[in-house]
């Protein structure tokens, strides 16, 4: 994860030590096998200084759910995030249209991300999020493929600073793959997990 990729608004490429210091935090963190991440170009025009990985669940030659996670920082603060950084998310896995029915779904893959980050004792301000599902029927040449059925979480919040203004960005991180987790289907990663309720996978994965 070293050749990370970055932006700066202002051009000069001179980071503050405080955003160094939260980037090579996610570049160090050790992650469960099953996920694969990896560092892809950050949005430009959020903030002064951005960095952005993107995630795959993987299953032998199978992929399970991905997603992209976004660490935005500016040094001046910003008043709807009341803070400099914010991280920003987008996860999105395949699922059983029975599932996908379940009035509930939402509520409940809400609370899988808030969830993530209580369960390992971060503490962050303003969360903001939308939970999105979409099912796809097909019809004429294509109507042999079985319906597909697609959760998508949307999410941002603060996460509080800590020494030297820096957040703990690999707690976020770790939290934020516990969901990609969930959302994928994957066993609890530990003892202290086994009360975790995750969505079944899907029926026919998509072949990497």
């Amino acid at each position: 994860m070293d050749d990370a990729k970055g932006s700066d608004r202002d051009g000069s490429g001179a980071a503050p030590p405080a955003f160094q210091a939260a980037v090579q935090a996610l570049r160090a963190s050790r992650l469960r096998p099953q996920i694969e991440i990896e560092p892809t170009r950050a949005p430009q025009r959020l903030a002064p200084h951005a960095y952005a990985l993107e995630a795959t669940v993987v299953d032998g030659d199978q992929d399970l759910a991905d997603g992209r996670l976004v660490l935005l920082h500016d040094p001046d603060g910003h008043d709807a995030w009341r803070g400099t950084f914010r991280l920003v998310t987008l996860v999105r896995a395949e699922l059983e249209p029975e599932m996908a029915a379940d009035p509930l779904l939402p509520e409940v893959c809400w609370s899988w991300l808030t969830g993530a980050l209580a369960a390992r004792g971060l503490s962050y301000g303003e969360p903001s999020g939308t939970v999105t599902r979409a099912s796809s029927h097909y019809f004429g040449g294509l109507a042999e493929r079985p319906a597909a059925s697609q959760i998508e979480i949307r999410a941002s919040w603060t996460p509080r600073e800590g020494l030297g203004g820096v957040p703990d960005t690999a707690g976020h991180l770790a939290s934020w793959c516990d969901l990609l987790a969930q959302v994928a289907g994957l066993p609890p990663a530990g003892p202290g997990d086994a009360s975790v309720v995750t969505l079944p996978q899907r029926r026919d994965p998509q072949a990497r």
